[in-house]
């Protein structure tokens, strides 16, 4: 099915939509056609609490449509990090037929292979419209979907947060030299260049960040943005709170299906299934855009300081960030062979988007 397509289909009206343009025939015909299609029943494991939401309910909103599409002959039940397996082992689970579908970031699973980070976020990468852009129309899904077959998965973009915040500082950071020997909690490839800028990066659950800046045990720590993050208060703590996420420009979270099951699946199911993905990955962009500047405005009133990285901070960062992937490149066949497409794909998107997008920003926002 041509990426435009689905896109196409995930806007209004979705149950109607889908149902014609999956069958092939009137509504009245496509109705009676339901009626003859198998009713299934799945089960999709979440990486994320049901606290985060805006997260966790992109899956909620997988499971609504299609409920809805198929007139309840296809239902997904979601359940939230560790009621059925740990929030990091969801890839895991969808791979061995544990259960059907997840919901994840496929950053988190780097440590099988640095590639899966394509499919979320690397530091200094997409904005949230240029992933979409990549995934959809650049060669961005096929490519990272020949990586995710080796694990016996098909993926599908399943919602992003736009670029995140760069964290929550106990003290103020006016250079590069005050990162050295600063413990903060920032995991993935964001780590591992924190790490080369001299900082110690640590690698903790959310439940346990506030606690540990609370006593002292880190320095700083990144989560999110102002609407999750508020939750947690730690402006209470740490009220230095640091833009923008360099490490998540654009992060995407992915629905991932188990092959067997998705090959067994009949064929208006998985057009249903991508058109409700579809629309559950623009939901949630456009719920966190409406969330945070409220958020933002309730830390603001808090006694929540705002600073830009400095320029030194970011200069190194990128720097940092570019020699990981070409030494990862070198060695690593598939990180190489998703890089090298990307690469001049990011940077054709940045043009486009310094000429149009962020100039028009600059003005309304001088």
């Amino acid at each position: 099915m041509q990426r435009r397509d689905f896109l196409k289909g995930a806007g209004a009206s979705l149950a109607a939509s889908a149902a014609v343009a999956l069958q092939g025939c009137s509504k009245k015909e496509a109705a009676g056609a339901a009626g003859e299609l198998p009713t299934i029943r799945w089960r999709l494991a979440s990486s994320f609490p049901k606290s985060l939401d805006t997260i966790y309910g992109a899956a909620e909103v997988l499971a609504n449509r299609l409920d809805k599409i198929t007139a309840g002959k296809f239902q997904i039940r979601v359940y939230a990090g560790g009621e059925i397996v740990p929030g990091l082992q969801v890839m895991d689970a969808v791979q061995q037929g544990t259960v059907e579908c997840g919901h994840s970031a496929s950053y988190y699973y780097v440590g099988k292979n640095m590639a899966y980070a394509f499919d979320t976020a690397i530091p200094f990468g997409l904005s949230a419209r240029q992933q979409n852009a990549w995934m959809y129309y650049g060669g961005g899904l096929e490519l990272t979907r020949e990586l995710f077959k080796t694990s016996n998965i098909v993926n599908f973009p399943g919602g992003n947060t736009g670029v995140q915040m760069g964290g929550w500082f106990r003290k103020e950071i006016k250079s590069l030299a005050d990162l050295q020997g600063l413990k903060m909690r920032i995991p993935g490839i964001g780590g591992q260049i924190m790490a080369k800028l001299g900082a110690v990066p640590q690698t903790l659950a959310g439940g346990d960040i506030y606690p540990s800046l609370e006593r002292g045990a880190i320095d700083a720590a990144e989560w999110v943005g102002p609407y999750d993050d508020e939750k947690l208060g730690f402006a209470k703590i740490a009220q230095h709170y640091y833009y923008p996420g360099w490490w998540e420009g654009g992060p995407q979270l992915s629905f991932y299906v188990n092959i067997d099951k998705w090959n067994a699946l009949p064929e208006a199911y998985r057009q249903a299934f991508e058109a409700a993905a579809a629309e559950a990955n623009v939901n949630m962009l456009a719920a966190y855009d409406h969330k945070n500047p409220i958020a933002l405005k309730h830390l603001l009133a808090a006694g929540v300081q705002l600073h830009a990285y400095p320029q030194d901070v970011m200069a190194a960062a990128e720097k940092a960030a570019f020699e990981l992937y070409e030494a990862e490149a070198a060695k690593n066949e598939a990180f190489r062979k998703i890089y090298t497409q990307w690469k001049p794909y990011r940077d054709a998107e940045i043009q486009w988007f310094k000429l149009a997008e962020a100039s028009y920003d600059n003005f309304v926002n001088k």
